[in-house]
């Protein structure tokens, strides 16, 4: 699978549920305290630069939309929407 343009396909990292203090547990689509999601870079496209296939970044959590490739689930965002490359 290749990404074109600036755009990029990852596989973002799973979270899971937290627990507030009052014991009740929030899953990650309802947590507002957290406002970017770490994810593992799949392919780049050739007009991004600073980023290669296997990075792991930080990228708004509302950015980009999902996609099924041979019953996986992948993620693609802008280039732009990427926060951090670690």
């Amino acid at each position: 699978m290749i990404a074109i343009g600036r755009n990029l396909i990852i596989n973002k990292h799973k979270v899971g549920t937290a627990k507030t203090k009052g014991g009740l547990l929030l899953a990650e689509s309802q947590r507002e305290d957290i406002r970017y999601i770490q994810a593992d870079v799949v392919s780049v496209g050739g007009e991004v630069e600073g980023v290669k296939t296997g990075d792991q970044i930080y990228y708004d959590k509302h950015a980009g939309h999902g996609i099924e490739h041979k019953g996986e689930k992948y993620h693609i965002i802008r280039f732009q929407d990427v926060v951090v490359v670690l």
